[in-house]
Parts: structure tokens; sequence; C-alpha cells
């Protein structure tokens, strides 16, 4: 008997390509979706598996699908991500946050605007070549690690809701990386499997987020100029370029030098001060997080303990959560420092097993 209809996001890369192998030879019956996004896009992209900024990627996927034999479609969700994503980007840096906008793509992209699609062409699941898992208990879906940790996403998927992980399918998260390149070599994509992959922002060209808001902010310059730095007693040390062109724990291009390296500590957009100091003054020891997901549980307790991380690529902390007055904030006290906490970017929390227990977005340091 067939089993249930899927939409299957198809990037063009090697890693949705392995997905929709292994769900085809698993029995289900597959509906291809690729979706536009955004209209600039960097060169690099031009050549590396990046499936949501290039033109190209578009057409491969179309033929991808048609190889394997099942019907594919071409969405257009430039509005919405504009909205949702772009906007935010740019709102968040001149605010002295630094965003990421990957995580509100999935939530608001990837699956808001492709479960919308699912239930028009009469999908019961999305599907997508995430490195992650789906778990079930106590009546809650959640995310696990990948069995790949050099290639695990789950950091990235902590805003998706129970409604969205209720119908989601990770074929690839029993799989390695060189697994699924296997998979779809084996499957004749050789050119596929070969691919190269691209860390950038699939909107920002070059990866370079300042040149971005300068083509992107009216008046940027003249509206963000230059402004003091200042060390934590508020002493001026000198000027900087405007308070959006930095990010915590930044030590390379502060044009400044003061005899020792020195890396930014804080952003005071009101002020347009930007707070330098040594390494040793970039550790800190607790932070607060807002806008909460709690994922495995309907609320984080008082005294949960869990391991804490700030960053995609960054080491876990053994750390305790206490919530703070209604419980929309929490207070994340950590066992040991950690550097560069900032402002913008999420803060997952795991459990020993690798289940992802909740996130939400790090608002003070």
């Amino acid at each position: 008997m067939k089993k249930e209809r899927v939409l299957m996001a198809m990037s063009g890369g090697v890693d949705s390509t392995a997905a929709a192998i292994l769900l085809l030879q698993q029995g289900y019956e597959l509906v291809g979706a690729t979706y536009r996004v955004y209209d600039s896009i960097a060169e690099g992209c031009m050549e590396k598996e990046k499936g949501c900024c290039s033109v190209n990627s578009l057409f491969e996927a179309k033929e991808i699908a048609n190889v394997l034999g099942f019907e594919h479609h071409i969405m257009d969700f430039r509005p919405e991500f504009k909205t949702s994503v772009v906007d935010n980007f740019i709102d968040e840096y001149l605010h002295g946050r630094t965003p990421n906008p990957c995580t509100r793509c999935n939530r608001f992209i990837k699956w808001g605007k492709l479960l919308d699609e699912a239930d028009r062409l009469g999908c019961k699941y999305i599907a997508t070549g995430h490195y992650a898992k789906i778990g079930f208990d106590n009546g809650r879906y959640f995310i696990k690690m990948g069995e790949d940790s050099t290639k695990d996403q789950s950091y990235f998927l902590w805003m998706l809701t129970q409604e969205q992980l209720a119908r989601t399918l990770f074929p690839l998260g029993d799989y390695t990386k060189p697994q699924a390149r296997a998979i779809a070599a084996e499957q004749g994509f050789v050119k596929v499997s070969e691919k190269r992959e691209s860390q950038e922002i699939c909107f920002v060209p070059d990866d370079n987020y300042r040149n971005f808001l300068e083509a992107n902010v009216p008046n940027f310059s003249e509206r963000f100029g230059p402004g003091e730095y200042i060390n934590r007693e508020g002493k001026v040390l000198g000027k900087h370029c405007g308070f959006p062109r930095y990010t915590i724990g930044q030590r390379k291009k502060l044009g400044i030098a003061l005899g020792e390296p020195m890396f930014v500590l804080k952003i005071d957009p009101e002020k347009n001060q930007v707070t330098l100091g040594p390494r040793s003054e970039v550790f800190s020891s607790q932070f607060i997080v807002s806008e909460l997901n709690p994922v495995k549980s309907e609320c984080f307790e008082e005294g949960m303990r869990v391991i804490a991380k700030i960053r995609y690529r960054s080491r876990g902390v053994n750390a305790t959560l206490h919530p703070i007055g209604d419980g929309t904030k929490i207070m994340v006290e950590l066992d040991s420092p950690i550097d560069s906490v900032t402002p913008g970017q999420s803060a997952l929390f795991y459990s020993p097993d690798g289940d992802v227990l909740g996130g939400g977005i790090i608002t003070s340091q």
C-alpha cells in the first residue's frame, strides 16, 4: 500500500536529493517544491550548494524531480521572505543586535509557507534535507540532534511549532554527509553529489552584512555615522564608524590600536557607543533569553539543568535555567563562562542525549 503524499523541499543540492531518494525507497509519494526568496545573490552561491539563492538551482531541482519521476513546483515566496526575514535582519542590526536569519526562515518560510502549499497540494507531510531527527514523548514532538555531529542542524530548528513538527520528515537524520553524497551518486546524480557548500547567508552578497546594510538602508552612512569607542569604565578610547557595523566579540577591522588586542563587549545604539575590552572581559557567566519556545515540554521550569549553546558551532556548556516573572524570559546561569554572548542570536537548550528542550533569543548579556 502506498504511503502518504509528501511535499519535498528541493534545493538542487545533494542533501535534498538524497532525502528524496530515501523517501521514494520507503514508498512515499513525493511532490517537489523549490521556492524563490530573493533576487540579489552572491556570486559564490552560483557554484555552491545554496539552493535558495541560485536561479539555476530552481531548474536543477526540477530536473532532479523529473529524473526521479515526481511532479515539481516552483514557488515565489519573495514578499513573505522580505517581510519575515530580510526586514527583521536589517532591523536587528539597526538596534545593535546580531540576528540569526536562518531560524526565522525555517519558522516562517520553509515551514510556514511550505505547509500552506502542502495543504494546497494535498500533502500530509513536508520533508527537507536537514540533518536532524523528530522525537515524540509525553504528547509532544521535539527535535533531536542528527547522527552526523559535524552536520547537525538542530540549532536552526528551535522555532518550529508543535503543529509544524508533527508534519515534518527528516530522512537524513540517521545519515552522515558522506553517506548522503553516496546515495545521490549511486542513483546517477554524480555532479550533484560533488557540489560544494557555502556558509553564507543566502541574501547577503559575499557574506558582507555591512555592505548589505549600506545598500538597503536609506541614508545609512548619514544616519549611522561615527561614534565613540569606550571601555567598561566609560573612558573614551577613540572613534568607530557607526555601531551597526560591529558585533559582540569582534576583534578585527576595529580601526583602532590600543597596545593589545581589543574586542567588542557591548553595543549601545541609543548613544552610538561601542564598548571595547581585552579578551578576559568577553566572557559571561549568565545572560537573559526571551521569545521562548519550550519544544519538549510546555514550559521551562525553575532549576532545569540543560546544555546551553549560543552559536551553531559553539561547544555546549552545562547551565541552569531560572524563569523570570511570568516566564516569558529566563536567566541562563552557566557552570563555566563562555565568550561573546551576543544579543539577537539564538540560545538553545539540550538534554545530555541530544534532545532539543527548547530555545529563545538572547536579549542581554
